[in-house]
């Protein structure tokens, strides 16, 4: 057997053992309409607040803020809808089962730091302290893409590197929170889906 032959059955044994223990049918198509959804519904809240302020006093209470708490609600069901979808599409596309254990642990690490995360933010909406949560959403979000990329494809840790970044930039300009979620939750999102599309599921 040549050297090539060696080389190409460990090719094919790391590409085995990746399957087995990593979850790869993440869609990247799926992270460009999360990144859609967020834009929209981020333009939409702007208007909301915007048109029912006095002057430079922004008003974000009573039912101004109910309503953009429905926004956020309503894009996080609709991206998570959105990736399940495309996610068992690509999966079936893939032959790979979209509930096995590599999919349990990546669900699993990713849903941990968000779910704390997002108690910890309904906490600080609570106490009032509005222009920290955009930062801590980010911040977050971005420690659960990076804990889940252990799971699934490498990559999106990167993603995660960058939202925990804008994050921590937020947190120290909060008048800044809301335009760096816009670039977080939405540009990046396309960017990064649009990239992760064309380098894995065009192939």
């Amino acid at each position: 057997m040549s050297s090539e032959d060696y080389l190409k059955d460990i090719s094919e044994i790391k590409n085995l053992m990746n399957k087995s223990s990593r979850f790869i049918s993440l869609s990247g198509l799926s992270g460009v309409l999360a990144g859609i959804y967020a834009l929209v519904g981020a333009a939409a809240a702007y208007w909301l607040v915007i048109n029912h302020s006095a002057g430079k006093l922004y008003i974000f209470h009573g039912w101004v803020f109910w309503t953009c708490m429905a926004i956020l609600a309503m894009i996080a069901v609709l991206s998570a809808i959105t990736g399940i979808i495309l996610t068992t599409r690509k999966a079936k596309q893939n032959n790979e089962k979209i509930w096995d254990n590599s999919s349990r642990r990546l669900l699993f690490n990713f849903l941990i730091p968000l779910v704390v995360g997002g108690i910890y933010c309904l906490i600080i909406l609570d106490q009032g302290r509005y222009g920290q949560t955009g930062g801590l959403m980010l911040i977050f979000y971005g420690l659960a893409l990076v804990s889940a990329s252990k799971y699934s494809i490498g990559d999106i840790k990167y993603l995660g590197y960058i939202e925990i970044v804008l994050g921590l930039i937020a947190s120290y300009y909060p008048g800044s929170g809301f335009w760096l979620w816009v670039i977080g939750f939405g540009i990046m999102h396309i960017i990064y889906g649009a990239w992760m599309h064309f380098k894995y599921d065009r192939k």
